[in-house]
C-alpha cells in the first residue's frame, strides 16, 4: 500500500450493506494501492420502518449517502443497484458495476416444502410488490406479510414459526458471512418464471464526476462490461414504465454473443394477471459490428489513430436502446394499466 490517505467508501451501516462494500474495498485496494476504509452511514431506509410501498421506496437506501458524498465525507459510494433511482443526480456518476453475482430471488422455508406445494394459508414474508405478485401467481392460496429489517431477522420469524418462508435475494446470502442460512432450506426460483428486479445482483459503485483521474482509472478496473449492458438495458426498461423501483415489474437481461436478450413482465398486484415480453436483439447493427471488428484488427496491427468506434459502436448506449424499446411494447399491451404512477 502507498502512503496516500485512505480512501473513504460510505456505506449503509445493514451487516449485508458491509459485507458487500467490504467486497468492493478489497478489490479497490489490489488495483488502486491505497488502503479503504468503511465510512458508515443511516439512510431513511434503515431508520424509517414503514412499507417501502408507502414511503416510496425509491431512494430511501441512497439518498442520505449521496449527500455525504456531495459534501465531502467519503469518495465513493457502495450500493445495491436495484435500490437505486434510474436518473443519476447531476455531479454523480456510476463509475462501476462489478460483475454480477446471483440474481435470482430464494424462498426460505424451515424444511425445504416447495413455495408451490406450501399448504393454504401459509405466511410468505415479502415487502416487494413485485414478489407479493409473484407469490400469487406462483400460489394464489398463500398470503403475504410485508417484512422489513435485516436478512437476520427476517431468516429468524422463519425459524420461530412466525413465518412460512421468505422471499430474499440469493445474492444477499451469498455476501454475507459465514452460513446465514442456518438448518433453514432455500429453494432458487428460477429466471424464466420469476425474473427479479432490474440491477438485482449487482452493486454500484457511485462516485462524483470531479473525482480524481487515479480514482476514475481504479474503479475502470472493476467495472464488468457484461454486468454493464444488462443492467442498463434492465434499468431502462423501468425508466421507460416511469413507475419508480418499487413497481410490480421485473426486468432480466443477458448477454449472449452478440445477442441481447431481455425479459420483462409487469404485475397486477394480487389477481395473477401479468403482461410480459421476451425479446432477443443484436447489440450492434451488423454493419457496426464489421466496422468494430475491422477497428480492432487496426489496432492490433498499430496503425490508427485510435478514434472511437464508429456511431452506433456503443454497447451500453444500444442496451438502453432496446430496454427503452421493451418498455414501450410493454406499455402499447397495456402495461400501464397495472402500474402504479410516481
Amino acid at each position: 500500500m502507498t502512503d496516500a490517505a485512505p480512501l473513504r467508501l460510505g456505506t449503509r451501516r445493514s451487516a449485508l450493506a458491509q459485507a458487500q462494500s467490504g467486497q468492493v474495498a478489497k478489490a479497490l485496494e489490489k488495483v488502486s494501492g491505497r488502503r479503504v476504509e468503511l465510512v458508515p452511514i443511516t439512510s431513511e431506509g434503515d431508520t424509517n420502518r414503514a412499507s417501502l410501498s408507502e414511503i416510496g421506496g425509491q431512494g430511501v437506501f441512497a439518498t442520505a449517502l449521496r449527500d455525504a458524498l456531495r459534501r465531502g465525507e467519503c469518495d465513493l459510494l457502495v450500493h445495491s443497484l436495484k435500490d437505486l433511482p434510474t436518473t443519476v443526480p447531476e455531479g454523480l456518476v456510476i463509475a462501476a458495476t462489478p460483475a454480477r453475482a446471483d440474481s435470482r430471488d430464494v424462498a426460505v422455508t424451515r424444511d425445504g416444502t416447495a413455495l408451490h406445494e406450501l399448504k393454504s394459508g401459509s405466511a410468505i414474508g415479502t415487502g416487494s410488490p413485485r414478489r407479493i405478485a409473484q407469490v400469487h401467481v406462483r400460489n394464489p392460496r398463500l398470503r403475504t406479510v410485508d417484512l422489513r429489517g435485516n436478512v437476520d431477522s427476517r431468516l429468524q420469524r422463519v425459524a420461530t414459526g412466525e413465518l412460512d418462508a421468505v422471499i430474499l435475494a440469493a445474492a444477499g446470502l451469498s455476501r454475507l458471512d459465514g452460513d446465514p442460512l442456518g438448518d433453514l432450506k432455500a429453494e432458487s426460483l428460477g429466471l424464466a418464471e420469476w425474473p427479479t428486479a432490474p440491477g438485482q445482483g449487482a452493486l454500484a459503485v457511485e462516485t462524483t464526476t470531479d473525482a480524481p483521474d487515479d480514482l476514475m482509472a481504479a474503479l475502470a478496473a472493476l467495472d464488468d462490461e457484461a454486468t454493464r449492458i444488462a443492467v442498463t438495458a434492465e434499468r431502462a426498461v423501468l425508466a421507460g414504465l416511469d413507475s419508480g423501483c418499487q413497481a410490480p415489474m421485473a426486468a432480466h437481461a443477458v448477454l449472449e454473443g452478440g445477442d441481447l436478450r431481455v425479459r420483462a413482465v409487469v404485475y397486477a398486484p394480487q389477481d395473477g394477471w401479468r403482461i410480459g415480453i421476451d425479446v432477443t436483439e443484436a447489440l450492434r447493427p451488423a454493419h457496426v459490428e464489421a466496422e468494430a471488428a475491422a477497428e480492432e484488427y487496426i489496432h492490433a496491427n498499430g496503425s490508427g489513430n485510435g478514434a472511437d468506434s464508429a456511431d452506433g459502436a456503443d454497447p451500453i448506449a444500444a442496451a438502453r436502446e432496446i430496454g427503452l424499446s421493451v418498455a414501450h411494447r410493454l406499455l402499447e399491451r397495456g402495461a400501464a394499466d397495472l402500474l402504479p404512477r410516481p
